[in-house]
């Protein structure tokens, strides 16, 4: 989805010679490095939102009394 905005802002040429600038500066085996690091990334971030929207239905509520049993006392 970025690369639709920034293709809006910078043109084609733009676009080549950033890219060449991140080959010389990380080089050629790199780069999958990088890129496979950000895709982990981002699918543990989709997964984690993911599991956090799932809750159980039969989990206990907590009561903002602190009349949870389960919980330490301070």
């Amino acid at each position: 989805m970025s690369l639709i905005i920034i293709a809006g802002i910078v043109g084609p040429w733009q676009i080549v010679l950033i890219v060449a600038v991140a080959l010389l500066m990380f080089g050629g085996k790199k780069i999958p490095e990088l890129m496979g690091g950000i895709g982990k990334g981002m699918k543990d971030f989709k997964k984690a939102i993911k599991d956090d929207d799932e809750t159980p239905k039969d989990s206990p509520k907590e009561t903002p009394g602190g009349d949870n049993k389960n919980e330490p006392l301070k």
